[in-house]
Order: C-alpha cells, then structure tokens, then sequence
C-alpha cells in the first residue's frame, strides 16, 4: 500500500484554517457584542504590537464606522477637551524616545469612546490619543482613555464620550494665553467637536511643569491660570464650564512646590483639583509611568463624576 503524505496533511490542513476562521468569527461577534476589541488577542496573533492598529481598521470594517458616526452626532455625547503639556499628552511607556506599545486594559479601545484627531474627524479613540496633536515627539499612554473608560462604566451602557486631544508637550502656561496658537486651536477644535451634537462637559488641565524653571514664571501661575479658565468660559460661552486642573507630580525646575501652591490657591468656581502628587514617575522624574497615567484617569473620573 502506497502512502502520500498530501493526503493526510491537506485534510489537518483545512481542519485547522476552518477552525481559526470559526474562532476568529466567534471573537468578531464577541466585539460587536460587547462594543469592545481584545487588543493583547489581536496583537499576539499578529505576533506584535502593530496589531493594535490592524485590530481599530478591522473594527472599522465590522461596521463600527456607521455607529460611530450615529454616536458622535448625538445629543447625547459628553465631550471633554484634554490640554496642558506633555503628562497629559501621555509618556506612559515612552523609553528613549520609543512608545513600548503597551495599552492596560483600563486603556482600551470601546465604541462608545471616540476622539477627534488632528483633521478635525471623529474615530474611534485608542492610544496614544495624542499621536497626531503633540506631533514630533513619541506619545504613549496618558490619563484620557482610563478616564473615558471609567465614566462609561459608572454612567452605563448609554453613556457616549468625545475626547478632544490639544495637549503639546515642554509648553509654559504663557504658551496657553488667549491670543496664543495653542489657544487658538484649543478653542476652535472644541467648538468643531461640538457643532453637530453634543455638550462639552469640562476642560481636563495637566500643565506646570515647564513653569517651575523659572521664579517669575512660577509666581504668576496662578493669575494666568485663572486668566485662562476666564478666557475659555467666554470665548466657549459656558460660563461655568467645569475645569478639573491636575496639581503637580513634579516639575522641570527647583520651583514645583510654588506652582502646586499657586494651584491649590486657585479661588474660583467649577474648578476641581486632582493631586498628582506621589504618583510614581519614569527614571526622568518628571513623566508619569503608565500605571500612574492610569490611576490618573480614574482620579480625572471620580472628579468629574463627583461634581
């Protein structure tokens, strides 16, 4: 009797691709049950972290695009604007100048989360939210996805969330001053994110580290800070939008603690502060670790959630 090896492997063969093709069908239904995408699966299979891209353009085609467009022209979306510099543009996984491509799970993708990147559209938010704002310099993961992530799971399964990325890195807070670039865009981008649905619910602020360098600089922060929340209000036109201002973890130069206290002392309404303060820092002592980045958006979220 004559034995060919194609006969029994191109059977195990086709067993084997209809099994994979039926598992990946079962996680497919899975996503769209769930509104969710399992980032680590995705990645592994691919055999690396580029897996987190393929697994937001496959999501796209499963026909989240449709829903996410019904969503962001919701009534029903919170938007929240992200500004300040570089802690909250994210360099949570960030090693010599490389993003290390590791999203915690607190920080995944949900189809109820979207972001309105650099072109002024609406996606699908994933990390790092800030990689088309904060341009030339490498962004990882920062407090927004850990924050929008647990305002939904507090408000529930009709709770749709807007993120508007405009933080840029190694910024002064007079770099924010109205009349400024940043400023400018700051506001417009709001408006846009805003002018088919939707209610900005508050500005999240993490900024300060580049005023601690100098005396001067650290001294006015206060004023130009409450200048700031004033200008946004008017030029929004929400009087009492709500600010949630992060009070420093560190600073650039030997004048931190005259920044954190002129942020403590900052006297007027709506405006809520997070205390970064003891969040443990990368080996620069100035960024967040990705762990606290996390605790950091949860801290953002209980804030807001609390007001």
């Amino acid at each position: 009797m004559s034995f060919s090896t194609s006969s029994f492997v191109n059977p195990v063969a086709s067993l084997f691709f209809a099994t994979i093709v039926r598992w990946l069908g079962w996680v497919r239904d899975w996503c769209l049950r769930e509104g969710t995408w399992p980032v680590p699966c995705w990645a592994s299979l691919s055999g690396d972290w580029k897996g987190f891209e393929m697994s937001t353009d496959l999501a796209l085609h499963l026909g989240w695009k449709a829903n996410l467009l019904g969503i962001v022209n919701s009534a029903s979306l919170d938007i929240f604007i992200l500004a300040g510099q570089s802690n909250m543009a994210g360099r949570g996984g960030v090693v010599r100048g490389r993003w290390d491509q590791y999203v915690p799970p607190q920080c995944w993708p949900n189809r109820r989360i979207s972001r309105l990147n650099a072109g002024r559209q609406w996606e699908e938010a994933h990390e790092p939210l800030h990689a088309d704002i904060d341009a030339g310099k490498a962004c990882g993961v920062g407090p927004g996805m850990a924050f929008a992530n647990e305002v939904v799971r507090a408000r529930g399964s009709d709770e749709v969330v807007g993120l508007v990325p405009c933080a840029v890195g190694g910024t002064r807070i007079s770099a924010w001053a109205r009349g400024t670039s940043l400023y400018s865009e700051l506001v417009s981008r709001a408006l846009e994110s805003a002018k088919n649905g939707g209610s900005i619910r508050a500005v999240l602020w993490y900024q300060g580290e580049s005023d601690t360098v100098i005396r001067a600089d650290a001294e006015g922060y206060r004023a130009n800070m409450e200048r700031l929340v004033m200008d946004l209000r008017s030029d929004l036109k929400i009087p009492d939008l709500l600010v949630i201002q992060v009070v420093l973890a560190s600073g650039e130069g030997k004048f931190t603690d005259v920044v954190r206290k002129a942020q403590l002392e900052i006297n007027l309404p709506n405006v809520k502060c997070v205390d970064a303060k003891g969040l443990p820092l990368k080996a620069d002592n100035l960024h967040l670790t990705t762990a606290s980045e996390v605790r950091l958006g949860l801290m953002l979220a209980h804030a807001f959630l609390g007001s």
